[in-house]
């Protein structure tokens, strides 16, 4: 392996590290140019100044999108807009009217230019809005830059004026000169996310492509030297998947928060870059380490699952609205199998930590009542009001494209094993769809990619499609880990479990099939006792009962006490153990070599 360099500050095409001179707005051959300022941060603002060349338009429509590509909910980001106004050529102000939410109308009566002003409030941290303070500024471009309908397939430009003493810009954007950059498109501008302040910048590069690293806000890590060797080896095993890499500069955004959603933090998939969000002490735990690389792997694998390779609704985008597929089960689903997938290739995590992830993920699925009442197909075509807007019954209605989607991927990767007795895995669909659709603007329709799976898997996969993924039939588990040498061990307990959720004295939830769920407890009950015995010592309690036995439970719901007789039953959720077969044959230790990279 090639010694990575570790830089302390910046690459060309990352950053830049002098103060500009606040200039004219550009105005040269791209159809909009843009300005991003930040005078005042520790206010959340951003001001944005955009000039349009409008020769011959009476009218000057622009937009600010709904939404952000790769993150499936309506986040109206125009409620952030503020100070809106537009003047001509020679500054005389421009009327104009908002035509519906996220739409303004500029009277520009036939002006050569029309220069457009507004502040946007930024102040949510996630991957997918925009946040800035005293501190920093980091923004995702649908949430910022308003477009012209009519040239949003042109080319634009964009200066930076970083706020006082920042000093450094990381962006996958086209720099052109001292924080100055260009995008072919809209499109390309906006899946450009863009982190400004005086962060730390690592570099490394991997077969001729520059990569870099913004580390923002502190963090410990023991080894920054390691912490790029294994980013390497990800973005390495990612690319020999495929066979080719994308991209002539990568940039990855690291945010680090202490109240990062989980260990595992969150990211969002770009063009040529990627957005993590994880916890400063993420590096200081072998599980937070390995979740930050399998975060990072789940979204450089989005350079080709997503990014190139995608469901045809999946761009060219419509910003104004929803954009609905069946098929995120694959999008994200597949790349959830990936991100585990690429770190076993890599050999960062053993062959019972890659068993152990398989097993946890069958358990998650098998123990969720929503399993059974949403298919993967149902759950991608409802992410915009479901997976986005979960409630306290989600978990009993609903199934997660990610989770169940990642688990398909599994068990169609060891089909294909079996199949092709060894000599093939799911690694040969996706470089069957690379070679088509690296080129292929319209992306793949969902009969197009079953059409792909079957060819490699040599097998009609209708019976396969109807019974798991257009349907919700128990997956047989057990009929694919055989091709590998390997068996499901289920469970079931012999113990008693009330199954409410409680917080605080609150019921937070309720699982469908559990005592609490037949006997009438409901979300938002304030928990008094059970027998008497406080929600401190239920667990011990409980340990004391027996099946078919009925306590009381007293709780206060709509401020009225009230007493409810509970069945118990044994808890409804189950166990599950992978162990290999005894006696495996040759084939299956053969099949189990290639599953496991080895």
């Amino acid at each position: 392996m090639k010694k990575i360099i570790l830089l302390a500050f910046v690459a060309l095409n990352a950053c830049s590290v002098a103060k500009p001179k606040v200039s004219k707005l550009n105005i040269n051959d791209k159809a909009i140019s843009y300005r991003l300022s930040m005078p005042e941060p520790q206010t959340h603002y951003f001001e944005v100044e955009m000039n349009v060349i409008s020769k011959g338009m009476d009218s000057v429509i622009v937009k600010l999108p709904v939404w952000a590509p790769g993150s499936y909910l309506i986040r109206e980001f125009a409620k952030n807009v503020d100070n809106f106004s537009a003047i001509n050529s020679s500054k005389i102000d421009l009327k104009f009217y908002k035509k519906n939410k996220n739409t303004w109308v500029i009277k520009s009566e036939k002006a050569e230019n029309v220069t457009i002003k507004y502040s946007v409030y930024a102040n949510e941290i996630s991957v997918r809005t925009s946040f800035i303070d005293a501190d920093h500024g980091y923004l995702n471009g649908t949430s910022i830059f308003m477009y012209v309908p009519e040239l949003k397939n042109k080319p634009t430009s964009l200066e930076i004026i970083p706020f006082e003493n920042w000093k450094t810009v990381s962006t996958g954007l086209n720099k052109t000169g001292n924080f100055r950059y260009d995008a072919e498109n809209y499109d390309v501008l906006v899946d450009s996310p863009i982190e400004i302040g005086n962060h730390k910048v690592l570099n490394f590069e991997m077969n001729g492509i520059s990569h870099h690293v913004a580390m923002v806000g502190g963090y410990s890590v023991s080894s920054e030297v390691k912490l790029l060797e294994d980013l390497k080896t990800v973005c390495l095993n990612s690319t020999k998947i495929f066979n080719e890499n994308p991209c002539s500069d990568y940039t990855f955004i690291v945010q680090h928060y202490p109240s990062a959603p989980n260990v595992n933090g969150g990211g969002l998939e770009h063009l040529n870059s990627t957005t993590l969000i994880v916890r400063p002490d993420t590096y200081q735990t072998p599980k937070g380490y390995q979740g930050f690389l399998s975060l990072a792997a789940h979204e450089y694998f989005h350079l080709w699952n997503v990014k190139r390779i995608r469901p045809e609704a999946l761009g060219p985008f419509d910003y104004d609205n929803e954009n609905y597929t069946n098929m995120l089960w694959v999008a994200e689903g597949f790349t959830s199998f990936y991100q585990d997938n690429i770190l076993r290739k890599g050999n960062l995590i053993s062959e019972n930590e890659f068993i152990s992830i398989l097993k946890n993920e069958i358990t998650t699925i098998e123990n969720q009542p929503g399993n059974k009442m949403q298919s993967v197909t149902e759950s991608s075509f409802d992410a915009w009001i479901k997976y986005y807007r979960q409630n306290e019954n989600s978990r009993n209605s609903t199934i997660s494209y990610y989770d169940k989607g990642g688990l398909i991927g599994a068990m169609l990767n060891l089909m294909i094993i079996e199949n092709s007795k060894g000599s093939k895995n799911l690694d040969d669909v996706y470089q069957l769809l690379w070679k088509k659709y690296k080129t292929d603007q319209k992306g793949y329709s969902d009969n197009e990619f079953k059409k792909a799976l079957e060819s490699i898997a040599n097998v009609n996969l209708n019976d396969f499609y109807n019974d798991f993924i257009i349907g919700t039939k128990a997956m047989p588990y057990n009929k694919f880990l055989n091709a590998v040498g390997l068996k499901l061990d289920e469970k079931t307990s012999n113990n008693v479990t009330l199954g409410a959720n409680i917080v605080n004295n609150k019921i937070t939830s309720v699982l469908k099939g559990s005592s609490a769920y037949i006997g009438g407890l409901n979300f938002n009950d304030e928990f008094i006792d059970v027998d008497g015995q406080t929600s401190d010592k239920i667990i011990d309690y409980l340990k004391t009962k027996k099946e078919g036995e009925i306590v009381t439970v007293k709780i206060k719901r709509f401020g009225q006490i009230k007493e409810l007789k509970i069945n118990l039953i044994n808890d409804p959720l189950k166990t599950f153990e992978i162990l290999p077969l005894e006696n495996q044959t040759e084939s299956q230790k053969a099949n189990y070599k290639k599953w496991m990279h080895l």
